[in-house]
């Protein structure tokens, strides 16, 4: 038996159509539903840009047999385009809070949340390679021929600092000696800590940190997933940036965790910390009401990260940085919805393996033939 209809239905806030070879895709970034839309289902959604009631929409389409209605209503409400009057709070009142920002920065950042993993990375990486040797890759500087040219003075290299900044590398291999609790300490504090605090005009008191916030706003928080730290239960903590405190969220982690967390990059398991950065977009969205403030949040989550690497190259640790999480899954662990509060960026750490300069990607792996597979020894432990 068909399930009853509700006694109105109205557009979703948190629609966004193209055009395809398809047809006309009709996608719901709250949901993450999308659907090719039919010429009827289109002509429902403009009549339904407010509350209409079945009898309504009924009325409107005539000339289709009621039946035929009613089914394209269950449809259109089952993909979200529509949504029923009376329905429990859901995403779409969730997306309330980005409301100034929608569509355009809205649709990027849900369409692009959990990225896939690969079905076979070793075929996708030789197809890569076969498209380069047979049409080339695109340069990766830019000159202009015909201009002018003014000699520059070698940069000056020496010192502590300029060294640290020619050190840093993305790390793929790393020892079995725990990272100690003082270093993640000193990660933590010089990356994402309070380092000062000051009055502003419009947003009263705001924390200073080592890299650039627009408006000091801060939106990002930290996390740290501790698997094979010393002096450090694994877990899964929360950073507090002005007490400079971890908060414990959930007990235990292993390299199976990380194996969740970052799904495909086996050569990242045997770290001994990842680093997560979440953003708490309300921060930002409170001060700049425009769509293009979301680059400003994308953008200090690669200044913190950067700082973060800078830092553990500085100790001596191997760090790592990449986009490639499984954000729902961080999400759930923490307990963020993931519309207010979200993952955007992460890496992690360890120690460097005794007698390796730098652990360059694809790794030589053990017994097998190609890099990308994972090798026998690296097994992990089950799903937890």
């Amino acid at each position: 038996m068909p399930h009853r209809l509700p006694p109105a239905v109205c557009r979703s806030r948190h629609l966004v159509s193209y055009w395809t070879d398809q047809g006309t895709v009709v996608c719901n970034y709250a949901t993450g539903r999308s659907v090719v839309a039919d010429p009827a289902s289109i002509y429902v959604l403009g009549f339904c840009g407010e509350w209409r009631t079945i009898a309504d929409v009924r009325r409107e389409l005539k000339t289709i047999p009621r039946r035929s209605v009613d089914s394209l209503i269950r449809e259109m409400l089952e993909h979200t385009l529509l949504v029923a009057r009376g329905a429990r709070a859901s995403r779409e009142d969730a997306m309330s809070s980005w409301l100034s920002w929608n569509p355009a920065a809205g649709f990027f950042h849900f369409s692009t949340k959990n990225m896939p993993v690969m079905e076979n990375r070793e075929a996708a990486e030789q197809a890569l390679a076969e498209n380069r040797k047979t049409g080339g890759a695109p340069p990766s500087t830019k000159r202009y021929p015909h201009s002018p040219v003014i000699p520059l003075a070698s940069a000056e290299a020496a010192g502590e600092f300029p060294e640290v900044l020619r050190s840093r590398r993305t790390w793929r291999d790393f020892s079995s000696e725990p990272v100690s609790v003082a270093d993640v300490g000193t990660l933590l504090g010089l990356t994402c800590g309070v380092q000062r605090t000051a009055e502003s005009l419009t947003s009263g008191r705001v924390h200073l940190k080592t890299s650039p916030s627009s408006g000091a706003r801060q939106p990002l928080e930290a996390y740290l997933l501790a698997v094979n730290v010393s002096g450090l239960e694994p877990g899964l903590y929360h950073y507090a940036p002005d007490a400079h405190q971890l908060e414990s969220i959930k007990k235990g982690a292993t390299a199976g965790t990380i194996a969740r967390y970052v799904p495909g990059q086996w050569w990242y398991e045997p770290a001994a910390a990842l680093f997560i950065l979440t953003a708490v977009f309300a921060r930002t969205q409170w001060r700049y009401k425009f769509p293009r403030a979301y680059r400003s949040v994308l953008l200090e989550a690669g200044h913190v990260c950067q700082t973060f690497c800078l830092v553990a190259t500085w100790l001596g640790l191997a760090p790592f940085c990449t986009g490639r999480f499984a954000d729902a899954v961080v999400e759930r662990d923490i307990k963020a919805d993931g519309i207010t509060e979200s993952f955007v960026y992460g890496g992690g750490v360890g120690q460097r393996p005794p007698g390796v300069e730098w652990a360059p990607w694809p790794i030589a792996a053990a017994g097998s033939d190609h890099p990308l597979e994972r090798p026998r020894r690296r097994a992990v432990q089950g799903p937890e």
